[in-house]
This record gives structure tokens, C-alpha cells and sequence, in this order.
């Protein structure tokens, strides 16, 4: 009979050297994905500080999103070819080195400089994380691990927003980027001593060609999309000539990769179904969500009147709801497939979202902060679960490159909805008559403070009715996205996926050891 210590890992408990290796690559994610949000309380900021205009400044938030996406399509291949390990510890260098830089901006320009060498050290960060993991825990647990990297996910909503209008409030905005060194440094020290050296498969050639052709496609089409809230128009030269050279040299990058062996980007995988059924979900999804979730904090600021604090303390009970649901779905999407638990958790997404579809000037407070409880309910059964489906099917080698594929697209994706909702939000503003007079008369200046005072109590109170309504209806358009997630969800495994036979058998062997 085999003893205890004999027997195989058991499946169904992450052991002390997954969990510890989880509290690594955890550390680094968490500290990428707080500072997306920390910075995103700080656009009001920044246009005081720097006398620029709201435009201008939200290339701080567009800038590190553009490297993102440029520098993960690499993650992969550079992962094979310099070690996880390797390659972990120097995109967290990189990162610190980024936010020192950005503590250090004397301009606008420099600050929208320094977030582009942040992006290219936090691009490599979760796409790495979720590779680490998933090699670490073997096919059996990946969505349990799946809600392990969900920590970053539902920190960075809860409490982000919460440390950078604490940290604005009481100090200065010098230390939204002061705070991340202190995290990085401790996490490459523990990288240094936790994770395992892997050794690098150089065999794998290259894809220069394919980095020429995706590297730069994708930042440009995400330029020319995010360019849109900026100058107020799709019929831009800036927006249409970028989004036609970008999507030119993307459908260039698909075609080469077809017809390549070892691409950038292995666009192969899609012949796994459930990787295309969950990765098309996932895209549907995160544009509705994430682009309604960047409209939430302004309109508590603009229409409630909040301050930058207030706003990200309103946002929590979003982050809570998700704290409670994820780490269940992770467990359950082991036993039952990813099917069921995202046709549970998108019905909870659309009731909360429909809530802020309803909202008024008037609108309680604690109504929509129930609706965002509900809300984060339901992206705890639906994000990593997503994510799981993905990569549960591939073996132990393509893993790193699903892991790519599934962050470019989430990056991807949360840009489009950034720019979609942004762009519907600003001609619902302009086509709601004296919407931008209740903007204006918001804000700690002295112009704001003067039309507030120079302005009728009735005819304010008309605008921010108005204001209200131009938000009411941004958010039905994410509400009819997430309606329509509901097609390609509804294909999804309602049942344990089997792992692929021969290949996840030896990955399984290789991961217990």
C-alpha cells in the first residue's frame, strides 16, 4: 500500500509550494494592477498640476495600456527562451525603475514618458504570473490557482482607488508612484529565493518578422482607438489613418503566423474550441465591463459631488462582491466547467449594471453601491473562470503561449471599452444641452467654483439632470454588451474539461515532482 508521503500531490488542495510560489508572482500582479488604478483617481489631479487638459492627461492612463500591449506578445517567447524566473525579476526592475521616473516628472510629457517604461515592465507581469502558476499547479487545479491571481484583481478595484485619493489628500501625487518600489523590491527578493530556475528552451527561433508586424499593429490601432474621446470623432485623420495602419499590420501578423511553425503569437491555438469560445467571452465581456467601470468613479465625482476619496471608497463594495464569489467559482470551475458558472455570474453583471442605466442626480447612494456589490458577484464567477477555460485544455508547452494570447486580448479589449464608453459618454454630454455646464461648475478651482455661484439653482439642478442622463444611457450601451456576452457563453464546457491526452498526462507527471 503506498504510504501518504509516496502518493501523488492531491489534486484538490494547492500544497505549501504552490501557495508559496502563488504569493510571489501575487505580490508583483498586485502592485501592476493597483497602480492602473491609483492613477486613474489622480486625471483630476494631473490637469491642475500640470495646467493641461483632461484630454491630455488621460495619455497617462492610454500610454501605459499602449506598452501593455506591445511588450506582452513577447512574454511568451521570451519566457522560453530566458527562464519564468529570469525574466519575472527583471519585468518587476523595470517597473520600479518606471515608478521612480514617474515620481520624478516635471511635466506632463516626461509623466506620459515614464508610464510607457512602466508598461513594458507590467505588460510582462500577469501574463508571466498566470504562467508560473498554472506550470506550478498542473492541469488539474488550474482554476483554483486561476482565483489565486484574482487576489490582484479584486485589491486593485477595492483598494486603488481608496489609496490614491487617500494618498492626494493627505500628501501629494508624488507617492501614488512612491508606493510601488517598497512592493517591488520585497518581491524580487522573494522571487529570488521561491520560484524555481527553469531552464530556458532556446530551440524556438525568433519571430522578428511577427514582432515587426503585432508589436507595433497593436499599439498603433489601440492609438488611433484611444485617440477618439480626444479629438470627439471617429472621422479624424489621427484616428482613421492610425487604426488603418494597425489593423493593416495585424491582419499582416495573422496571415505570417498561419503559415509560420513557431509564431509570436500561436495563433493555432484557436483550434482548440473552448480556448476560442472562452477567449471571444472573455473580449465581449471585459469591453462592457471594464469600459463601464472606468465611468463609475467620474460620476460619482461629477454628478454626487464627491471627492477623489469618497468616490473610491464608493467603489468597494464592487471589489467585495468579487472577493466573495471568486475564490467559490475557482473551486467550482475544477468540478463543473466554466459553463455554469458564467451563465451565473453574467445575469448578476447585467442586473447591477442595469440599476446604473435607471441613474438620476438624485439617485441613492446606497442603492448604487448595492449594484455594484452585485456587479463584483458577478465578475468573480466570470473573469478567472474565463481565463480557466482558456488554458485547462492546453498542454504543459503551449501554456505560456495561451497565457499571452488571453492577457492581449484582456488588454485589448479593456482598451476598446476604455475608448467606446468614453467616446459615447462625451457626444451623450454634448447632446444633453447644459450637461457640460454641471462638468464645468465641478472641481476645487476658482472658474469652477464662479460658474457654480454665477449660475441659477435652477437651471444647475436642470444640468446635472442632464449629466445624469447622458451617464444613464453611456451605461445602457455596456448593458446591451454584456446581454449579447450572452451568445458565446452559452457554448461554453458545462462539464470538467479533459485535459489534452498524452501531452497533459506528461505535464501532470512533470508538475507533481
Amino acid at each position: 500500500m503506498t504510504s501518504p508521503k509516496e502518493a501523488p500531490a492531491a489534486p484538490d488542495k494547492l500544497d505549501s509550494r504552490v501557495l508559496k510560489i502563488a504569493a510571489v508572482v501575487v505580490l508583483g500582479a498586485t502592485m501592476s494592477i493597483l497602480d492602473v488604478t491609483v492613477v486613474s483617481v489622480a486625471l483630476t489631479t494631473f490637469t491642475r498640476e500640470f495646467d493641461t487638459s483632461y484630454a491630455t492627461v488621460a495619455w497617462t492612463m492610454t500610454a501605459y495600456t499602449l506598452a501593455l500591449a506591445a511588450v506582452i506578445p513577447l512574454t511568451g517567447w521570451a519566457a522560453d527562451r530566458f527562464g519564468t524566473k529570469r525574466l519575472y525579476i527583471t519585468a518587476l526592475a523595470l517597473f520600479v525603475l518606471g515608478s521612480v521616473a514617474c515620481s520624478m516628472a516635471w511635466d506632463i510629457t516626461s509623466l506620459i514618458g515614464f508610464r510607457v517604461l512602466q508598461g513594458l515592465g507590467g505588460g510582462m507581469l500577469m501574463p508571466l504570473s498566470m504562467t508560473i502558476l498554472t506550470r506550478a499547479a498542473g492541469p488539474d487545479r488550474v482554476g483554483r490557482v486561476m482565483a489565486v491571481l484574482g487576489i490582484p484583481v479584486l485589491l486593485g478595484p477595492v483598494c486603488g482607488p481608496i489609496l490614491g485619493g487617500w494618498l492626494i489628500e493627505v500628501a501629494s501625487w508624488h507617492w501614488i508612484f512612491l508606493i510601488n518600489p517598497p512592493i517591488g523590491v520585497a518581491a524580487m527578493v522573494a522571487a529570488y529565493f521561491i520560484l524555481q530556475s527553469d531552464e530556458p528552451s532556446p530551440s524556438e527561433p525568433f519571430d522578428f518578422l511577427g514582432m515587426l508586424l503585432l508589436s507595433p499593429g497593436l499599439a498603433t490601432f489601440l492609438f488611433g482607438v484611444s485617440s477618439i474621446p480626444d479629438v470627439g470623432t471617429v472621422a479624424s485623420a489621427r484616428v482613421l489613418v492610425s487604426g488603418a495602419i494597425g489593423l493593416t499590420l495585424i491582419v499582416a501578423f495573422v496571415l505570417h503566423a498561419l503559415s509560420k511553425d513557431h509564431p509570436l503569437i500561436d495563433l493555432h491555438l484557436f483550434k482548440d474550441r473552448q480556448l476560442t469560445v472562452a477567449v471571444i467571452t472573455m473580449l465581449m465581456f471585459v469591453v462592457a465591463f471594464m469600459g463601464a467601470g472606468l465611468l463609475f468613479p467620474s460620476y460619482f465625482i461629477q454628478v454626487g459631488g464627491h471627492n477623489t476619496l469618497g468616490a473610491g471608497l464608493l467603489m468597494a463594495p464592487q471589489g467585495i462582491g468579487a472577493m466573495l464569489t471568486m475564490p467559490v467559482a475557482g473551486w467550482l470551475v475544477d468540478k463543473i466547467g466554466a459553463g455554469k458558472i458564467v451563465l451565473t455570474g453574467l445575469p448578476l453583471t447585467l442586473v447591477g449594471l442595469v440599476v446604473f442605466t435607471q441613474v438620476a442626480a438624485d439617485t441613492s447612494t446606497w442603492l448604487l453601491m448595492g449594484a455594484l456589490f452585485v456587479m463584483g458577484l458577478g465578475m468573480g464567477c466570470t473573469m478567472m473562470p474565463l481565463m480557466t477555460a482558456a488554458l485547462v485544455t492546453l498542454s504543459h508547452e503551449q501554456v505560456a503561449r495561451g497565457s499571452t494570447l488571453v492577457n492581449i486580448v484582456q488588454q485589448t479589449a479593456t482598451s476598446i471599452g476604455a475608448a467606446v464608453m468614453s467616446v459615447v459618454l462625451t457626444n451623450q454630454i454634448l447632446s444633453h444641452g447644459t450637461a457640460g455646464l454641471a462638468v464645468a461648475s465641478r472641481g476645487d478651482t476658482p472658474e469652477a467654483a464662479q460658474i457654480a455661484a454665477q449660475t441659477p439653482p435652477p437651471v444647475l439642478a436642470n444640468a446635472f439632470s442632464q449629466l445624469a442622463d447622458a451617464f444613464g444611457n453611456t451605461f445602457v450601451v455596456a448593458a446591451v454588451l454584456i446581454l449579447l456576452t450572452f451568445i458565446p457563453a452559452f457554448m461554453l464546457p458545462r462539464k470538467k474539461s479533459e485535459t489534452p491526452d498524452l501531452e497533459a498526462e506528461g505535464a501532470r507527471t512533470v508538475m507533481m515532482h
